[in-house]
């Protein structure tokens, strides 16, 4: 029986017979891009990685060695990139060529930074190309150690720079607050230029050799903060001890703090629950990617050391001040990293007024920051700041410290 075309056959047949190219799907979108986040001069980059299964799309961030897993979905018209544990998205139209294939995307990327504030920045993706590969010799004058002088900055840093076999370059910058990351970018000519996107920082470093050997450069965070610094080599740099930055105020007690768990259920820091176990008190923010590299060893460790009697209890101090806005970050960073241990919401992110909130420290000087507790009550030792996976020896020195302050509190 003759049956009448539907709509969708008649376009088909009229886009053939008019010669205009038929739109090719979705599928042609798998494979490697380039991502860049471009805000006038500032270009951020990093790889992505899009693959299908079945009918779902996977999403995969690339800075350097990392791989950070995101939610995506995909059409043939559009890519969209969920961070959800960072309230951050990406939303792209795919741009296609001549033949109907996808030759390009670009959008905006945008992230919540404030209870009315949001970052934004222009979002474009590219098949990435062979000639983004540095120069090899030029890129052995990067390598190594460096100590790091940023322009607004209290403490001095150290920057740590490493050269592919194909010349690209990998490194991070270890800080008293935490590091900088996966880095990853070229050298060329007398610069190096460094960037990652994690879905939280957007980060460029553009450094400049200079003809004694020393380095100046600039280093911008999204469109939002600018700042100078300059480096000179030094293989044997190194940062303030992380266990003696943050002071103990001996005279407020344990008992004179009280704050929401994810539920809206008051818990009070001396409860208990809490009295005769060995614990560790950690402040963070679901926002901070370095929160999310500790939280990730911190899993680690309750999985080792809870039959042993320790526990860990976090304190967040989140972006917005809503409750509800702020726990459902929170459990999204638990659930992230499969922590089962409890979490408290005890303020806003602002380090005065979480200095205010929680003065049994001196000063919030980083997020996280990690208090050690014994069997009796009193604080034994504070680490300010993390270095995390992308520092390398200084991960596996940090690992050593928490796991002997950990083993004197059990005995």
């Amino acid at each position: 029986m003759f049956q009448t075309p539907t709509l969708a056959l008649l376009v088909t047949l009229v886009l053939l017979c008019s010669g205009v190219p038929s739109v090719i799907g979705d599928d042609a979108l798998e494979g490697k891009w380039q991502l860049r986040l471009q805000h006038k001069e500032i270009v951020i980059r990093c790889g992505l990685e899009l693959a299908k299964s079945k009918r779902q799309w996977m999403g995969t961030l690339v800075n350097g060695v990392e791989r950070i897993p995101i939610a995506t979905s995909v059409s043939a018209e559009s890519i969209v990139l969920e961070i959800p544990h960072y309230d951050s998205t990406i939303r792209m139209e795919v741009v296609r060529n001549q033949e109907g294939g996808p030759s390009a995307a670009q959008g905006v990327w945008r992230k919540r930074r404030g209870p009315n504030e949001w970052v934004e920045m222009q979002a474009h993706a590219t098949r990435p190309s062979a000639d983004q590969r540095g120069e090899l010799k030029v890129a052995e004058r990067f390598a190594g150690r460096w100590q790091v002088d940023f322009s607004d900055a209290e403490d001095p840093a150290v920057g740590v720079f490493a050269v592919e076999d194909d010349g690209r370059m990998r490194g991070t910058f270890l800080t008293t607050t935490g590091d900088y990351r996966f880095l990853s970018g070229v050298a060329e000519g007398h610069r190096m230029s460094l960037s990652c996107f994690d879905g939280a920082h957007a980060f460029l470093f553009e450094a400049r050799l200079k003809d004694n050997g020393e380095i100046e450069g600039d280093f911008w965070s999204s469109n939002t903060w600018h700042e100078t610094f300059t480096a000179v080599r030094n293989e044997n740099a190194t940062l303030p001890d992380s266990f003696q930055q943050t002071l103990v105020n001996r005279n407020v007690k344990l008992s004179e703090f009280e704050f929401p768990d994810v539920n809206g259920h008051p818990v009070n820091l001396d409860a208990e629950s809490f009295r005769g176990k060995p614990r560790l008190i950690y402040i963070f923010g679901s926002w901070c990617p370095n929160c999310h590299d500790a939280a990730a060893y911190l899993s680690t460790l309750e999985k080792t050391y809870a039959s042993r009697g320790l526990s860990i209890l976090g304190l967040a101090f989140e972006l917005t001040g809503d409750f509800d806005r702020d726990a459902e970050q929170v459990k999204r960073y638990l659930a992230r990293h499969r922590c089962d241990y409890p979490v408290l919401i005890a303020g806003t992110a602002d380090k005065v007024k979480a200095s205010r909130t929680f003065p049994l420290l001196d000063r919030v000087r980083s997020y996280p920051t990690t208090i050690f507790i014994d069997r009796s009550g009193k604080i034994t030792a504070v680490h300010t700041g993390f270095s995390g996976p992308a520092t390398g020896q200084a991960f596996e020195t940090l690992k050593q410290r928490f796991e002997t302050e950990i083993e004197s509190l059990l005995d």
